[in-house]
């Protein structure tokens, strides 16, 4: 049932003028027209299966014509509330028929296509991603009349166009003219199926790692339409956005303006630092310095229930709502969250010694609990010598300018170890990498959309090392895991690059790339991976992480002696002959 502001002859009223006025006098429309500043006036409380049909329909045709229709290309509609004005008929349609010839008449309505002069093309070179656009040469969904326009507007394109979105820097996408709506009213049907619309769109045109997401981007439409339409305030319709936005499955993608609304709720934390291990979540440390102390917990405990609930059930109830490329990046951020929820009391049942303990603890606020750790790397300086073989660098605190004065410490060692289990402090990849390398060495590839033909991507030339000094001859053993994420990814894939390089450690985070922000209705907002990056061969890096030569993780029995066992399969490449005692010992902080 819809139940619209204005009655259904208004809307009839409004489609004619829309339908019945010629392009020429829409021209400044997205500067005069304000009709729905206030509200789309759409609100629904239910919808058929004809209807969510309809609806997906008319989401790929708006999001089609939004970025190839040369009106709209032009910037000459405010395409967010035309899409107020012709949902209400789709909704009234009463079969697929019926909502397609409105669709015909919609497009009509904007104005004859010019043939093109010089038209735009898909050029074969270098194209790694074509567009998905089978959709719209089938006649029998769409009918005759919808398929034929939208084929002759695809035909007739204007070439690099496009009023909603420009490439940055080396070729991100930045959308423009994406109004945010902040003074929007919840509940408001037609502004959240816009804000659904608008993100699955972008994700079908822009995204560059689309082909990896692993989910029927239909299907999702098409669940998400009701969801989204029939959301009953701000929180829960940012919770539905928040599921959609993890279909994407992009660690970059994640509804960054109300991480609140993510479980667990609540503003105070234990002080414990949490990692899973084996699927098991396991206390590594304290996140206060009286931690240990006040909840009597100790690393290596592994943390088996929560209020009653089991961890591993608390993982599936929240998993839809955590957007992250891979298991381990989502194991990785429930693990931060796990600690997290209301002030006072909770029940932490602990397995310790394969004895299950139970204790009564209190959360407190996170200015006195503390925030949990984001990386893996040693604690102290940022270079070091841990032996006279081995030396060490961690990126969490480097300085791009002390880098020649690292490595002219490290001379002489047979090994250098440089810990990316973190974030890097500053951008090293050129001024690191390059003293690795002695001849020019390629190492990534990037991904370039193309503003004619939205949704195709292409491969430009690879990124590459040059040769510096001054040069390290030894041994170069790079650490990642799932806190390696992003620009600490592109570092460690550059690092790789020379032969000297190997990498140890586990499965990263699977989200490399410029990121692209995405402002979506009623002030929220969200971002995805806007580049593509490959290895030079064409792998891909996106959800599956960097290649890891050595593979190793830690073990709880590691955790409970205190040992790094990433840093001494390290130390082991470089140094075989060492015991197990001098290993540890050296890699002990």
């Amino acid at each position: 049932m819809i139940r619209a502001m204005a009655n259904k002859l208004a809307f009839g009223i409004a489609l004619c003028v829309f339908l019945c006025l010629p392009a020429a006098a829409q021209a400044d429309a997205t500067e005069t027209d304000r009709e729905f500043d206030h509200g789309s006036g759409i609100q629904l409380e239910e919808l058929t299966p004809l209807q969510i049909g309809n609806l997906a329909t008319l989401a790929r045709v708006w999001g089609f014509l939004k970025y190839h229709h040369p009106a709209i290309t032009a910037g000459k509609h405010q395409w967010d509330y035309d899409l107020f004005r012709i949902m209400p008929q789709i909704l009234s349609a009463r079969s697929r028929q019926d909502a397609n010839e409105l669709l015909a008449k919609w497009i009509d309505s904007l104005g004859s296509i010019d043939e093109c002069g010089i038209c735009a093309q898909l050029s074969p070179v270098g194209l790694k991603l074509k567009p998905d656009l089978d959709w719209i040469h089938d006649s029998k969904s769409l009918g005759v009349a919808l398929s034929q326009r939208l084929e002759t507007i695809y035909r007739n394109r204007v070439k690099d166009r496009q009023y909603y979105v420009t490439l940055h820097g080396i070729g991100n996408p930045v959308f423009q003219h994406e109004p945010e709506y902040a003074a929007l009213k919840f509940p408001d049907s037609g502004f959240q199926l816009l804000g659904l619309l608008r993100l699955w769109n972008i994700v079908e045109y822009w995204a560059p790692d689309r082909d990896v997401v692993g989910e029927d981007r239909s299907s999702v439409l098409n669940e998400f339409i009701p969801r989204a339409a029939l959301a009953k305030d701000h929180d829960a319709y940012g919770r539905v956005m928040m599921a959609a936005i993890a279909q994407i499955h992009d660690t970059h993608a994640n509804l960054w303006s109300a991480l609140n609304l993510r479980p667990p709720a609540g503003s105070c934390r234990l002080p414990v630092n949490v990692r899973f291990v084996n699927d098991k979540a396991i206390v590594t440390g304290f996140t206060s310095d009286s931690g240990e102390r006040t909840t009597g917990l100790r690393p290596g405990d592994e943390i088996a229930d929560i209020d009653g609930v089991p961890v591993s059930q608390l993982i599936a109830d929240w998993a839809p709502l955590f957007a992250d490329s891979n298991d381990a990046a989502r194991l990785r951020d429930v693990a931060r969250n796990l600690m997290k929820g209301g002030c006072g009391s909770v029940r932490i049942d602990v397995r310790r010694d394969n004895t299950l303990l139970a204790t009564n603890l209190a959360r407190t606020p996170v200015s006195e609990a503390g925030t949990p750790s984001v990386t893996h790397d040693l604690p102290g300086p940022t270079f070091r010598l841990l032996s006279k073989d081995v030396a060490y660098l961690k990126l969490s605190s480097v300085k791009t300018t002390d880098v020649p004065t690292y490595i002219e410490s490290a001379k002489g060692t047979r090994g250098l170890i440089v810990d990316i289990r973190n974030y890097p402090s500053e951008f090293v990849v050129f001024a690191l990498g390059s003293l690795f390398v002695q001849r020019t060495t390629p190492f990534a590839v990037f991904t370039k959309a193309d503003l004619s033909n939205p949704g195709a991507f292409h491969a430009e030339s690879p990124v590459s090392l040059t040769p510096s000094v001054p040069h390290y001859n030894g041994k170069v053993v790079i650490l990642v895991d799932e806190t390696t994420q992003s620009q600490a990814e592109y570092t460690a894939i550059a690092l790789r690059a020379s032969p000297n390089a190997i990498i140890v450690g586990s499965t990263t985070a699977g989200a490399d790339g410029d990121v692209s922000d995405i402002h979506l209705p009623g002030e929220f907002r969200t971002m995805i991976t806007g580049l593509g990056v490959f290895y030079p061969d064409g792998s891909p890096t996106q959800r599956v992480g960097v290649r890891v030569d050595v593979k190793v993780s830690p073990t709880v029995d590691g955790i409970r002696d205190g040992r790094d066992e990433v840093l001494e399969s390290g130390i082991r490449q470089i140094v075989p002959e060492l015991s197990d005692s001098e290993v540890e010992r050296i890699a002990r902080p």
